[in-house]
Parts: structure tokens; C-alpha cells; sequence
């Protein structure tokens, strides 16, 4: 079978949540067509040379460089949604082009059709917003209605029972189990492009902090002046900070440099090498986007969570750790590196086990839709 997938561009995260689907796709010996623009796009070539991809055009949003991120994406709704269409009438054409037998959409709106059977991955079934969430809501499952299934990357609820019996919320807390699902609904497990250690890795010299930067711009370029600032500025923390390193999350790019006597910066990393440096450093600093907590969550790490500003999504997120006393974290206005090392200290960081291979079954039923006639959504 053809199967394209095709994830949104607002950072990198939906590229790689999709990495272990193409991955597990491919072991089953079927075709995979990558749709993408941007970074993402760049990224999934690094990963996947060989296979066929397309050019899927982004919404083109520009973000704030302020916290006033929820009004600037209000007024860009039309902008959204002539790109959801756009892309609709882009995915007719690719089906018949490529012979595409199924779609799998991460996040991406538009990417449904009756000829095929179609699938939509999100974590964000509630969209965290100042107001209007219940009409959010709605708006949200109205589209996804139109695809064959929707794949929610976390434990269903009945996996969520704590010692005393009482309901959890997973990773994805209200995002995914605030509100009722949609009636295509399927989780699929925690869904990360890293494999746990067999057995967990012991001992051995540890690199004190890994930062991963990510996320749109500016924001992205805005948190790595104030880190870099931060480190030039207190040569005791420098000292400190040993064999630490900041990966940029610049796809574009292939560089690699020292910025001090402890301290190395890489445009960008592999999955693999990316997997390498996180299990040998003590200490995770990241943006909080879902796609990084279910990597945190698979490799058991220690975690300092800084929320893009004005990503209601990813504040939300680092509330909701933070509350459970698994990971540290800050506002980016607010944020002090060396009072933020101090803090985590507290924190017990992700260790509870998941197991990253369960969306398998899920994929395998969804195969067996392709050689039946396919019913309309």
C-alpha cells in the first residue's frame, strides 16, 4: 500500500511523533509518501533519504514575539483556514498523482477524502484557551469527524487507574480527557521516536545538562540569545555546566562549536545521536511541547520545562508537571538558568514506564480498513 503522512509545521514535534509510525510502516513493507513543508520537511529527509516526498505548503502563521500569542492567532483564522482548504484541494490531486491508498494526518486539518481512508493524529482534543472552550472544542471535533479514525497519542482511561482506584489523566491531562471524544477516537499509547534503554543505562561519565531548543520563531531565537547571555555572563556557572550541550533544532544546518570551556552547540542531531545525548545527561531543558514530554516520559529522564510565550498549550503542560511535582518549571521572562538547575532538584522527573510500541496494533487494524471497501466517515 501508498501511505502518505503528512504532519503539521508548527515546530518540529509532529514531524517526529511520526517517525516510529513510518518506521513501523516500512518494516511491514509498505510504501510511504512524506508530505511536508519547512523544517519538518527538512527534517524527515535527514531521517528518511530514500523515500518519496511532496511539498505540503504550511499556513504561513507569524508568531509573537510577545504573550499575546492567543489574540495575533485569532486574528489569522482566515489565514488557517484558506490553508486548510488549499490543502484539501492539494491532497485530491496527490492521491490520484501518487496513488496514495490511505492518509495519516498529524494535525493537519485538511488532509481528509472519501476515496481513501484517512486518519487524524492529535493530543490536543481541548484547545487551552483564555475563553470559547467548549466552542473550540466543537469547531475541533467537527473536523475531525470527516477523517476514518482520530489517533490520540496517550493511555485510554481505562489504563489510568491509580493504587487508590481513582482516575488519572495521563500525559495529556485535559487536553485529551477533559472533554467527550470524538466517536472515531482511538488511543494509541505514548508515541515517541526514542526506544526505552534494555536494560536502562547505568553509570558512566554524564553530561550535566542537555538543552533542546525548538518551536517557532522568534521564540526559538529569542530563548537561545537569553541562554547563550546567561552562560557568557556567569563564568561560574559555565564551569558548572560540564560537557553540557544546546542542540538549535536548525534542520537547515550542519554546525557544530564550542561557546565556552564546557559548553558545545550542534545546529541539529539525528534521532539516533538525539537519543545518545539524552541518556547521557543528567538533566533535560526543553519546551514542554507534547512530542518532548512523550520522549521525557519513554526515556525516564529528569526534566527543567519552559513554555513557548503564549502557547497556552505547552503552559498548560508545564503547569500540569509541574503541579505533580515531575518536572521544574518557568515562564521564558522569568527564566534563570542557575536558579532553575537548583529548583529541579526537587523534582522526581518521569518514572513511570511506557511502553512506545503500543500504537502497533492500532496501525495494523487501521491497515486491514485498506483492503475493504472503505465507509464514509
Amino acid at each position: 500500500m501508498r501511505i502518505l503522512i503528512a504532519p503539521l509545521d508548527w515546530g518540529l514535534g509532529h514531524a517526529t511523533r511520526c517517525i516510529p509510525i513510518i518506521k513501523y510502516l516500512l518494516e511491514k513493507k509498505h510504501e510511504v509518501v512524506i508530505g511536508a513543508d519547512g523544517r519538518p520537511l527538512q527534517l524527515l529527509k535527514k531521517e528518511f533519504p530514500s523515500l518519496e516526498f511532496v511539498v505540503m505548503p504550511c499556513y504561513n502563521i507569524s508568531y509573537s514575539r510577545n504573550v499575546f500569542m492567543v489574540f495575533k492567532m485569532a486574528v489569522q483564522i482566515p489565514k488557517i483556514l484558506l490553508g486548510i482548504n488549499r490543502e484539501h484541494a492539494l491532497l485530491k490531486k496527490i492521491i490520484k498523482e501518487k496513488r496514495i491508498d490511505a492518509v495519516i494526518s498529524d494535525n493537519r486539518f485538511g488532509l481528509w477524502s472519501r476515496e481513501v481512508p484517512c486518519v487524524f493524529i492529535t493530543h490536543q482534543l481541548m484547545v487551552k484557551s483564555p475563553f470559547g472552550e467548549k466552542i473550540i472544542h466543537r469547531l475541533n471535533v467537527n473536523y475531525i469527524s470527516k477523517y476514518s479514525e482520530c489517533w490520540i497519542p496517550d493511555q485510554p482511561p481505562l489504563s489510568l487507574l491509580d493504587k487508590e482506584g481513582s482516575l488519572t489523566a495521563g500525559l495529556t491531562g485535559d487536553l485529551s480527557h477533559k472533554f467527550s471524544l470524538p466517536k472515531n477516537a482511538k488511543f494509541i499509547g505514548v508515541l515517541s521516536r526514542f526506544e526505552s534503554p534494555q536494560p536502562p543505562l547505568q553509570g558512566g561519565d554524564k553530561r550535566h545538562l542537555l538543552i533542546i531548543l525548538s518551536g517557532p520563531e522568534p521564540q526559538r531565537t529569542m530563548f537561545e540569545k537569553e541562554i547563550l547571555e546567561q552562560i557568557k555572563k556567569n563564568p561560574i556557572l559555565s564551569l558548572f555546566l560540564r560537557g553540557s550541550l544546546i542542540v538549535q533544532g536548525i534542520t537547515e544546518r550542519n554546525e557544530r562549536k564550542k561557546i565556552s570551556k564546557n559548553v558545545e552547540i550542534v545546529s541539529h542531531l539525528t534521532s539516533d545521536a538525539l537519543q545518545k545525548e539524552i541518556l547521557s545527561s543528567e538533566i533535560i531543558l526543553s519546551r514542554p511541547g507534547y512530542s518532548t514530554v512523550m520522549d521525557m516520559a519513554v526515556l525516564g529522564k529528569k526534566a527543567i520545562f519552559v513554555p513557548t510565550p503564549g502557547q497556552t498549550e505547552q503552559e498548560y503542560l508545564a503547569d500540569y508537571f509541574s503541579e505533580k511535582k515531575i518536572a521544574y518549571s518557568v515562564l521564558q521572562k522569568k527564566f534563570d538558568l542557575n536558579i532553575a538547575l537548583k529548583e529541579s532538584e526537587k523534582y522526581s522527573g518521569f518514572t513511570q514506564k511506557y511502553s512506545e510500541k503500543e500504537f502497533e496494533k492500532v496501525v495494523d487494524d487501521f491497515l486491514k480498513l485498506l483492503n475493504h471497501p472503505l465507509t464514509p466517515p
